[in-house]
């Protein structure tokens, strides 16, 4: 993904799924918040808690940058500057993919929705129909797991703001931090749910692992950073 270059992260540029989709105009994250949530509150199964789990992270490290971009400008702290700096540009980095991401969720379930609609008349018919919904089922269950693993990734940038961050602001890396964590904790459920329809018990087990995996050390990062804001809330 080009995450770790040093320039700001473009997902138009870096991510193809993004750069082919950039213009459509019924994308997700070019709603304003009233229209993402009348659409989330419709009738439509899509976007779901997959979507909202993604902007909740995208949210909570959208929170972190703001800390590290305030403290980058807080007077006195000159010499600071390029440390709040550089954390400001893996904020912006991180906040991206997780932004991408609430759009291929949705795009994932749909893929889903596709492949059960296809006919299923004939044996062929059949055998091309399950093995797209078994192609589509392992995307959809990808995609949750992605956000987790990009969503975990922010603990480093709020734990950093908790301890050197502006006092002033502890309180936003405090709901940051806990938005992050119903992100991945909801996009876990999203993972569980979607592994239900994987006939590849292998794949299935491999899925699992590494969403468990990932969730138990979320908990471990969301207690620690957690821990420190607490602290310092007085």
């Amino acid at each position: 993904m080009g995450l770790s270059e040093l320039k700001p992260f473009d997902p138009k540029e870096k991510i193809i799924e993004y750069k082919m989709e950039s213009d459509d105009k019924s994308l997700l994250v070019k709603m304003d918040l009233r229209q993402f949530c009348n659409e989330t509150l419709s009738d439509s199964p899509a976007p779901g808690g997959g979507s909202v789990a993604a902007l909740m992270g995208a949210l909570g490290v959208s929170l972190g940058g703001m800390v590290a971009n305030l403290s980058a400008g807080k007077r006195g702290w000159d010499d600071k500057l390029q440390y709040f700096s550089d954390w400001a540009v893996k904020a912006q980095q991180l906040k991206d993919e997780l932004l991408f991401l609430v759009d291929e969720d949705t795009a994932a379930f749909n893929k889903v929705m596709a492949a059960f609609g296809l006919p299923k008349d004939s044996t062929e018919e059949k055998a091309t129909r399950s093995a797209a919904i078994q192609t589509a089922n392992k995307y959809a269950a990808e995609i949750p797991l992605r956000v987790m693993e990009t969503a975990f990734k922010v603990y480093s940038l709020l734990g950093e703001m908790a301890e050197n961050g502006n006092p002033a602001s502890i309180s936003d890396v405090g709901v940051g931090t806990l938005a992050v964590r119903a992100c991945i904790e909801g996009a876990a459920m999203n993972v569980r749910i979607n592994l239900g329809g994987l006939k590849d018990e292998a794949l299935k087990s491999s899925l699992r692992e590494k969403m468990q995996r990932v969730a138990g050390e979320s908990e471990a990062e969301f207690k620690r950073v957690h821990a420190i804001v607490e602290s310092k809330l007085g």
